[in-house]
């Protein structure tokens, strides 16, 4: 039954898909990451360049830094404003631009309103429900908390409040957060029915054609949890260095087999995301010279995509001020919006004084 449901999903995602392109105005999108440390090369390649895609469209792109959720299974809240600062560096590096498109950045913990809409929210959904979600269990297991807080348990509930706040119609997600948006889409309708209204969307999952991005242990997806990954702000010394210690096989002749040779194609699949070339013409390229030559071709292709990048980044370091005033501007516009869309909601339930 959950694979039909995400088979459907993905046939109305094309549609979706096409529709943005030839009518962007008519959507509004949400995403967003939590801010727990920099991000690597598989937050590029599986969402960074797919949001660059939506913003050169003029699509209104609402990027949540979902800080309170961190607290739901790490405890690194003495660092949390400074892994927020962090996260907008690179954004603001790899091309994300509120200044010159609709594109708004923003924790939500600075989002009084939106987490507001969290309490209703709640009487929507039942504890089976909850107790349902796949995502969940699968975060409380990779968590390894013996003592699971309620924080964790309803933030299906808190991240539907991050994307109805401002009638997200579209959401890009894997294949993995599929449930969260059933679950939104459940409570969206829910609200609407019980009290008479259309305020909120429906919103879609939109699914990109995102590459899976292995870590540099050649088996599980690039994660900082993982310590597999290779940040965006790496040196080109510390990239040669990570790429050295990448996982490869004893077999000399280079060739690019997914399925056979997932940790030498994933180099290649690296390569090739950097070069534009394609991984076969990099394996032949390689051809029996070994894993030496294949880490040394694919680091010189991740330090060359990513050189500007990086420069930029630098740059944008030695200018504090200018990243707070982003982030500033972000959360005024989130507020403006969450506050517009909470006195409606107020208005339907019959709390207004």
């Amino acid at each position: 039954m959950k694979n039909k449901s995400f088979e459907i999903a993905k046939k109305q995602s094309k549609l979706w898909e096409y529709d943005l392109s030839q009518n962007p105005n008519k959507y509004r999108v949400l995403t967003g990451d939590r801010p727990t440390g920099n991000l690597h090369l598989g937050h590029y390649f599986g969402s960074i360049v797919n949001r660059l895609k939506l913003q050169s469209l003029g699509i209104e792109t609402y990027i949540l830094i979902a800080d309170y959720q961190v607290l739901t299974d790490r405890d690194i809240f003495n660092d949390n404003s400074n892994y927020v600062y962090e996260l907008a560096l690179d954004y603001l590096a790899c091309g994300l631009d509120p200044g010159n498109y609709k594109t708004h950045i923003f924790p939500h913990s600075h989002i009084p309103e939106l987490n507001q809409l969290t309490i209703p929210f709640l009487t929507l959904v039942s504890s089976s429900e909850l107790n349902k979600n796949p995502t969940v269990k699968e975060e409380i297991t990779a968590s390894g908390m013996n003592t699971i807080n309620a924080g964790m348990y309803i933030y299906p509930v808190h991240q539907a409040a991050d994307i109805l706040f401002c009638k997200s119609n579209v959401v890009p997600v894997g294949k993995d957060q599929l449930p969260h948006i059933e679950l939104t889409r459940k409570i969206a309708k829910r609200f609407n029915k019980k009290f008479n209204s259309n305020i909120f969307p429906e919103p879609v999952a939109l699914f990109t054609n995102s590459p899976l991005i292995l870590g540099l242990d050649g088996v599980q997806k690039m994660s900082k949890s993982r310590n597999n990954s290779i940040r965006i702000k790496a040196t080109a010394d510390e990239t040669v260095k990570l790429i050295k210690s990448a996982k490869t096989d004893s077999n000399r002749r280079i060739s690019y087999d997914p399925v056979n040779r997932p940790e030498v194609s994933n180099l290649l699949k690296l390569a090739s995301l950097c070069s534009d070339k394609n991984p076969i013409d990099i394996a032949d390229e390689v051809g029996d010279q070994g894993s030496g030559k294949l880490k040394q071709i694919t680091a010189e292709a991740i330090n060359t995509y990513f050189e500007p990048i990086r420069d930029k980044r630098k740059e944008l370091e030695k200018n504090k001020d200018y990243v707070r005033d982003i982030l500033h501007k972000g959360i005024s516009k989130a507020r403006k919006t969450a506050i517009e869309t909470l006195s409606e909601v107020t208005e339907v339930m019959n709390m207004k004084i």
